[in-house]
């Protein structure tokens, strides 16, 4: 079978990384073009890794060469390029979220299930062996019947303040990966959210009509509750972990080491940092993604992250934004 064409839309820093890691590490796929709205940057990495460069998007969508195409670049372009990848019958990788905007969502899903496209959402921690494990411990059962999970992410540095006023705060940029994490490893729907936050790391990103700390508690339809615990600095590194806890037991991931030393001596000892970045991070789930993606499309398999997968979290990011805003917990129904 031919290597599945893909297309990047989106040169800045998570389309490079995603050209860089089809073209040169997944097998069964071919970058076939690159275009970006500053033509300087699709230039960049055409150059580098000898990969055509599209003039448009509409290029893209007229070549009949190109089977899928990978949607990497601002949240409020989505949309409009989903819709168009439909209707042009090419397979589509959609980095997270897919809008701010519910009904924007819907829009896109509309045209994805009218064309039977494949789509799969970004979110690739799903993909991470760490928390997958979490994840296959509740569904064998290994943990009995799952009670409380909990999910602590903080960022090493929080992002420049223009980013962030543009990203739909905390709950829809941030937080929306642990509430995805959330229904992935409970299996479970949310039915309501309660948040609380404030600003006590940058003033910056309070004076923006952000949040930069914040803890979350989720209540799922099979009763399991999640506890999210976010910060915008951990001076420490980037800390990601998951824990499940049910009725026979507990699982958890942690955090790996940029390496495995220790030393050790009569005055103590010390262990090396987290990484620092969330590239340094998930490079393993981000490659296993590209895999599943290209698995899934060239054999005809359901999108593991698909259009529910999409829609959900930012469903619960508005219901945790209305929570905080008004002081109570918030049903997703009341979001829809």
């Amino acid at each position: 079978m031919k290597d599945l064409r893909i297309a990047i839309l989106g040169a800045g820093r998570i389309g490079s990384m995603h050209a860089e890691l089809l073209h040169q590490r997944t097998e069964g796929a071919t970058v076939a073009a690159v275009h970006d709205i500053v033509p300087a940057a699709a230039r960049s990495i055409g150059d580098r890794l000898g990969i055509p460069v599209a003039g448009s998007p509409r290029d893209v969508f007229e070549d009949s060469s190109i089977d899928a195409v990978a949607i990497c670049t601002s949240t409020d372009t989505h949309i409009d390029l989903v819709i168009e990848s439909a209707r042009a019958g090419k397979a589509i990788f959609c980095e997270k979220p897919l809008s701010l905007d519910l009904a924007e969502v819907d829009r896109g899903l509309e045209a994805v299930e009218a064309a039977g496209i494949y789509l799969q959402v970004g979110f690739n921690r799903r993909f991470d062996p760490s928390h997958q494990a979490v994840r296959d411990a509740v569904v064998s059962g290994e943990v009995g019947e799952v009670h409380l999970v909990r999910i602590t992410s903080r960022d090493p540095e929080p992002p420049p303040i223009p980013y962030v006023k543009v990203s739909g705060g905390i709950f829809l940029d941030m937080t929306i990966h642990d509430f995805d994490m959330a229904r992935f490893v409970t299996g479970s729907e949310v039915v309501e959210v309660y948040a609380k936050g404030d600003v006590l790391v940058d003033p910056g990103i309070g004076a923006a009509g952000d949040l930069d700390t914040a803890v979350v508690l989720l209540t799922h339809e099979n009763r399991a509750i999640t506890t999210i615990d976010n910060s915008r600095r951990a001076v420490y590194g980037y800390d990601q972990r998951v824990e499940a806890f049910g009725s026979d037991g507990v699982a958890s991931s942690g955090n790996p080491l940029v390496t495995t030393t220790v030393v050790r001596g009569s005055g103590g000892g010390r262990t090396p940092t987290l990484p620092y970045f969330f590239l340094d991070r998930y490079i393993p789930s981000y490659l296993a993604e590209w895999r599943v993606f290209v698995d899934g499309v060239r054999a005809g398999k359901p999108s593991p992250v698909g259009a529910a997968d999409g829609r959900a979290p930012l469903v619960i990011g508005l219901a945790a934004w209305k929570s905080v805003r008004e002081g109570r917990p918030v049903r997703t129904a009341e979001i829809g």
